[in-house]
């Protein structure tokens, strides 16, 4: 019998949903805390069998936690203890921002999505990089005595609201210089609609000189070859998808991480009356309703770059099954994030299991 459900029902639900976020994360930090760390890795760690081995890393599991959930490192090793094959923290920005004002994350529970607002709040990049590098740090360590393989930790990066578009370069660069030396690979952000202008450097013009420059930065800045892919959003056409891939393949790039929330209400299924979707106002909406158009910009993606490029999926995967299904349709790895919320701490462990099991049955 789960409990969690039966929990959020009578208290994360009736709780203001970035409260509740805070609540939540700060529970799973003093877990470890505490000294419960250790046996919740024990409980939840993924089985040796679903290592995955990709952009020259291991990663204990394909399945691991989207950015947004801890966008400042500051819960990092806590949450691979629940899991998790790798985290990728941020969005992290070149400067520290509070991001939009309150309220700016909403629940549509009927359809298991959220719909955010946030505008990248974060301690910035110089506040971060130590954070990752302590954490990386811990989980070595961890990986020594146990000897099983470290959790990974990516570091996804985006610009700062006050930096013009113009400027948007510098401001990625910024952000490389700071943090490419601590990430065990790296994304471009530029595909958040709660930034404004943001997603317009999406386009090719734009686009290529950024990755261009982030690429030369992070290979200035370290010894060895840091990955780096970049996130595109759902609401590209397919044209635009495949002339991204093209460009990460011109550019060098390891991949893509597809997709961001989308800015779509209509043709979404959505389940939660309209009114109330309405209410909500503008932002990213993730969860169930993403999990058709994720895998389409997957397979589309896929069938166009075959093994040149990672491709990492996320949106819309809450279980097991979609997980596999995501795998199936080339992936390379796939994330999760809001059905966290819903799912509760033991999900990535349920979905590691089920990993397990499949590639059991397929064994025999």
């Amino acid at each position: 019998m789960r409990v969690y459900p039966a929990f959020f029902n009578l208290v994360f639900s009736w709780m203001d949903p970035e409260l509740a976020h805070t609540v939540g994360f700060a529970g799973i930090k003093l877990a470890r805390r505490v000294g419960l760390g250790r046996v919740l890795h024990r409980l939840t760690r993924p089985d040796p069998g679903n290592e995955v081995h990709v952009m020259g890393l291991t990663f204990p599991s394909p399945f691991g936690l989207a950015a947004g959930f801890d966008k400042g490192a500051t819960g990092t090793h806590a949450l691979t203890n629940l899991g998790f094959g790798h985290v990728e923290i941020g969005t992290v920005t070149g400067q520290g921002q509070p991001g939009n004002p309150r309220p700016r994350l909403f629940r549509l529970v009927e359809d298991r999505a959220v719909i955010n607002r946030m505008g990248f709040n974060n301690d910035g990049a110089e506040a971060v990089a130590p954070r990752v590098a302590s954490a990386l740090q811990s989980l070595a360590q961890d990986a020594a005595r146990t000897h099983r393989a470290r959790p990974v930790v990516g570091v996804n990066i985006g610009k700062t609201k006050a930096v013009g578009l113009e400027d948007a370069t510098d401001d990625y660069v910024r952000s490389t210089r700071v943090l490419a030396p601590y990430a065990d690979y790296l994304v471009v952000n530029v595909s958040s609609p709660n930034t404004p202008g943001l997603r317009q450097l999406q386009e090719l013009d734009a686009l290529r000189p950024l990755l261009r420059a982030v690429r030369e930065e992070a290979d200035r800045v370290t010894s060895w070859h840091v990955p780096l892919l970049v996130k595109i959003a759902p609401d590209l056409a397919d044209q635009d998808v495949l002339a991204v891939a093209d460009l990460a393949r011109d550019l060098g790039l390891d991949g893509i991480v597809a997709t961001n929330t989308t800015i779509a209400r209509e043709g979404l299924g959505l389940r939660s009356d309209a009114q109330d979707v309405v209410a909500c106002g503008a932002g990213g909406l993730s969860g169930a309703p993403l999990r058709r158009r994720s895998l389409e910009v997957l397979k589309l993606l896929r069938g166009h770059v075959g093994e040149d490029l990672v491709l990492i999926s996320v949106g819309g995967a809450t279980s097991a099954r979609d997980v596999i299904e995501r795998l199936d349709a080339g992936a390379s790895l796939v994330q999760g994030y809001t059905a966290f919320l819903y799912e509760g701490p033991f999900w990535a462990a349920r979905i590691n299991r089920g990993l397990r099991r499949a590639a059991r049955r397929t064994s025999h």
